[in-house]
């Protein structure tokens, strides 16, 4: 697999068990497959940056791939939960968290490898509005079908790092890429706006109906 690293600087070696621990899926190498996407991120501050390329032997990799259908938004929202840092208020979003922690919670963390969704700016305000209980299921899943760009790979493991080969550093100058990170996230808040505004529809589930109606995992979601 050949995956980049958008950084203000070249990457040769990633250090394992460096990182913030409050990333999306906890401590790990954030890479993508798009190397214009690693552009933009190594220019979301408005400096100049790299797209680190690498390449990562699969061979005997154990992958936890969030996006394939056994899994569901609510066993993504359940590791964000666990790792992110959210403001939730007292009362339904405080049961709103629990719950889904407790019935959706997925394994990661023996995963060599996490395939999943990118819970940066706008992707962040679509979990906590659903969690806050004023945005429905369907509508966040809806919210976070905005193309493949928006996945991201995780290096978890040693055996991850250590099966990563650096292969150059490409210069992502900010006069370009900085104007597209901006803006990829402005359309993908006018798209958010799209569907948060939509007329509510009688059939919708809110996140108080997965809790009165107890649902759990794998009951086709």
């Amino acid at each position: 697999m050949i995956l980049y690293h958008g950084s203000d600087h070249i990457i040769e070696k990633p250090v394992f068990g460096e990182g913030k621990p409050y990333n999306d899926y906890g401590r790990g190498f954030y890479c993508t497959e798009h190397v214009e996407l690693a552009k933009e991120w190594a220019c979301a501050t408005g400096g100049d940056g790299y797209a680190n390329r690498y390449q990562l032997e699969m061979g005997g990799l154990s992958v936890l791939n969030l996006n394939t259908p056994e899994y569901n938004i609510l066993n993504w929202l359940a590791i964000l939960l666990e790792n992110r840092k959210f403001n939730v208020a007292e009362g339904l979003p405080q049961r709103a968290k629990a719950y889904i922690l407790e019935n959706f919670k997925v394994d990661y963390k023996k995963y060599d490898i996490i395939i999943g969704y990118r819970a940066d700016d706008s992707y962040f305000s679509y979990a906590g509005d659903f969690v806050n209980g004023t945005l429905s299921l369907s509508d966040l899943s809806e919210a976070m079908r905005l193309g493949k760009l928006g996945e991201q790979v995780v290096l978890k493991s040693k055996k991850a790092f250590d099966a990563l080969t650096f292969v150059e550093g490409i210069k992502a100058p900010r006069e370009e890429y900085f104007a597209k990170y901006k803006q990829r996230d402005e359309e993908a808040r006018g798209k958010y706006r799209t569907i948060a505004t939509k007329p509510v529809a009688e059939d919708a589930t809110y996140v108080i109906d997965i809790i009165r109606n107890n649902w759990k995992n794998g009951q086709g979601i």
